[in-house]
């Protein structure tokens, strides 16, 4: 761009800005942004009513939620960063671990927002192609690993295609890992996940691996995303590391409460986190029945591998009143909501399905 009023970044004025997925009108089923479709607990709308007090600033490193998550981790309160989402955290590893010259690793297709965070931190993203069931490669992701990467990214379940990465790849992973490059679990999914052989970070941490930093959201299975409250696990030096980079006081007051409040209210919130895993099996299996491909979905989302056809797929599905959102020449992600729209779902799916 030449016409700005000053000089910007080149590579950050071509950077296209995050796009979410796509609101919906009163009469549409929302099923592009992961959301949980259910209402909040009435106890945690009470602690985030509680907690309003807009004239005063909130403590700025949630030390209570902090604890709580450590205790639950067995680790120390340092061990534990909170900030306003996981993506939130992931931007702030980045400017903390990479610059000019340093290469940012992932998987791909992967996140939306993960090859954003090597430009704004002004290194190189490497991308390494997802295998052929939709998930991560990681021995082509280990050896694409040079002596510039600082920063690998590991996606389980797979934000957008819904695989896992088992453990016992993980740990074969790690081993091929220099121990002083940053490994991101980003397991911001992992309440939905029913695979007894997936990867949890918990362990990874229980193992004692300094470089790996385990990231989590209440927005997904907690039902937070309009309070953006995420968290990392994680070697207390590195995580210093991240606050130093961070926005000082993004996480609320109203956050920090609804997040506490939600661990109290937890087995109620993982019940409903098991009927949305169990219409997510429903609803792949009767999208394979009707001719898609679909990977192993192990998220709050279904995948349909749409290729050159993405938009108009999606186009079918918001004709019928369900928004759901297309990622252009490689596919379809159907989050997992109200069940009234799975029979829908279906029906669309079977009219736009690949032919024989």
């Amino acid at each position: 761009m030449t016409d700005l009023p000053v000089r910007i970044r080149p590579e950050i004025a071509a950077l296209p800005a995050y796009t979410q997925g796509k609101q919906a009108g009163a009469e549409a089923f929302k099923l592009s942004s992961n959301e949980n479709p259910f209402a909040p607990l009435p106890s945690v709308v009470a602690a985030v009513q509680a907690a309003i007090a807009v004239n005063r600033y909130p403590d700025a490193s949630s030390p209570r939620l902090r604890a709580r998550l450590a205790e639950r981790f067995g680790v120390g309160d340092d061990a534990v960063h909170i900030a306003a989402g996981s993506v939130s955290i992931l931007f702030q590893l980045a400017q903390a671990t990479s610059g000019p010259g340093d290469e940012i690793l992932f998987s791909w297709r992967s996140f939306e927002a993960y090859p954003s965070l090597a430009t704004v931190a002004g290194a190189t993203a490497v991308t390494v192609a997802n295998d052929a069931a939709g998930g991560h490669d990681l021995d082509a992701m280990a050896a694409a690993v040079t002596e510039r990467t600082r920063m690998i990214i590991v996606c389980s379940p797979n934000n957008p295609t819904g695989p896992v990465v088992t453990q016992a790849d993980f740990d074969a992973f790690l081993g091929r890992v220099p121990n002083d490059v940053l490994v991101i679990l980003d397991e911001a999914y992992a309440e939905f996940v029913t695979d007894p052989d997936a990867v949890a970070g918990a362990d990874v941490i229980a193992a004692g691996h300094a470089n790996v930093v385990v990231l989590r959201t209440f927005s997904k299975a907690y039902g937070l995303a309009g309070l953006r409250v995420g968290y990392a696990v994680g070697d207390p030096r590195i995580l210093a590391a991240a606050r130093s980079t961070g926005i000082p006081l993004s996480v609320t007051a109203a956050a920090e409460e609804a997040a506490l409040a939600s661990l109290d209210a937890e087995e109620e919130l993982l019940e409903r986190v098991r009927t949305l895993a169990a219409h997510r099996d429903d609803l792949a299996a009767r999208l394979r029945a009707t001719g898609w491909d679909v990977p192993e979905a192990q998220g709050n989302f279904v995948w349909l591998p749409a290729g050159a056809r993405a938009l108009e797929v999606a186009a079918a599905f918001e004709e019928a009143g369900l928004i759901v959102r297309p990622f252009a020449g490689d596919g379809v992600r159907i989050s997992i909501g109200e069940h009234e729209a799975i029979e829908p779902i279906v029906r669309v799916a079977a009219s736009v399905a690949p032919r024989p």
